[in-house]
Parts: C-alpha cells; sequence; structure tokens
C-alpha cells in the first residue's frame, strides 16, 4: 500500500520444494513440554514494512540519514538488512538431530499468527519474552511509534526470525545440531495444554 504509481505492478516468484513424505513437519506426536526454541532474526525482514514507512515519515528523518539505532548506516540500509535464510543450517540440524519435531517461520502476524500453524487445537506454547535479545531496531520503531508490545509481537518477529520445537528429551542434542549448524539458538519456552486461552501466551516483557 502506498507503494506504487499508476501502472505499476509487483513481480514476485515462489519455490516449490519436495520432501519424503515421513519426513514432513511439524509431526504428530507434538505434547505439552515439548522445548520451544527460537532463531535470531538480522532485522525486520520482509514483512511490517507500511508500520515501518509510518513511523519513518513520523520520525522526520530522511531514509539516508544516519540510523540512529545504527549510526553507522543509512536508515534505509539499516531497515533493508536482508532476510536471514535458514534453510541450510535446519536441513543439517534436521538431518543430526531427530528430536525436531515443528517449526514456524516468524513472518507477517509475528508469534500469534505463524506458531499455532504447527500446532493441533488441543496445544499452545508459552514464550518467555525476556529471552529474546531484541535487536535495536525494534526498540526505535516501538518508542517512535508508540507502537505497544502486543502490537509488536503481532506485527514484527521483535529478533526470532524462526522457531524450532523439539522432544524435551532431546533439547540439549537440538541445541547443539543447531549450534554446530551455525546458528544461535535460544530456548524460548514450552509447548503446553490449551484450553481456552490463546495459542500463544507471554510471560514477562520484551526487552525494547
Amino acid at each position: 500500500p502506498g507503494m506504487y504509481a499508476e501502472k505499476d505492478y509487483d513481480l514476485a516468484g515462489f519455490a516449490v520444494g519436495a520432501a519424503e513424505r515421513g519426513t514432513l513437519l511439524p509431526r504428530e506426536d507434538l505434547k505439552p513440554g515439548d522445548v520451544v526454541f527460537g532463531l535470531p532474526s538480522s532485522g525486520v525482514h520482509s514483512n511490517g514494512y507500511s508500520l515501518v514507512r509510518r513511523i519513518v515519515a513520523l520520525s522526520g528523518l530522511g531514509w539516508e540519514a544516519p540510523a540512529p539505532f545504527a549510526p553507522e548506516k543509512s536508515l534505509a540500509e539499516a531497515l533493508l538488512e536482508p532476510t536471514r535464510i535458514y534453510v541450510k543450517s535446519l536441513l543439517q540440524a534436521l538431518k543430526a538431530a531427530p528430536g525436531i519435531k515443528a517449526l514456524a517461520h516468524i513472518t507477517g502476524g509475528g508469534f500469534p499468527d505463524n506458531i499455532p500453524r504447527v500446532l493441533p487445537d488441543d496445544l499452545g506454547v508459552a514464550i518467555d519474552l525476556p529471552a529474546i535479545s531484541v535487536p535495536p531496531v525494534f526498540g526505535w520503531l516501538a518508542s517512535v511509534g508508540g507502537v505497544a508490545e502486543r502490537e509488536m509481537l503481532r506485527t514484527f518477529n521483535c529478533g526470532i526470525g524462526m522457531i524450532v520445537v523439539a522432544e524435551a528429551a532431546q533439547a540439549d542434542a537440538v541445541m547443539a545440531a543447531l549450534t554446530e549448524a551455525g546458528e544461535k539458538p535460544v530456548r524460548l519456552g514450552e509447548v503446553t495444554a490449551r484450553g481456552t486461552e490463546e495459542a500463544v501466551t507471554y510471560r514477562g516483557k520484551l526487552a525494547l
């Protein structure tokens, strides 16, 4: 919205992958107590830019001005930091650690829209927000835009670009495999039995 002039158009592409049926995720044996890990993002990634542009306009800064949260870069460069691609590291970890049960890519909709896609209706997750090392860009967006924490979690990845759910008994092996593959996994919480509450619940506050 607000990006295209008359007669402009958007050219998009997609990729199709193939997998053996027995290796498809999420697995059907997800259960309460399974461990939830997060993999760090590189920044805003590819979602939330309508709000980002409104906040930049509100800030009064030009796109070429030094980014307040990363002065060595222009605001445009810092906000357009390329999206991390997790495919190679996750494929390596999946081969090394059979305890991985589900993966959730944190894109538009943040935690509350993306994590439930890999869960059955009777399960949820509890996330420890203080465990997330929030990149400075998100603190700046929240502060300048006056964006509340829950809206940040609903709009942006807030520093976590991928969720990995692992068998509790194999959590250490999964963390080691992810680390060996070049990731910096963070233990964020666990799978819970779900009643009438939301699928994603939070403990503590984000360090915005």
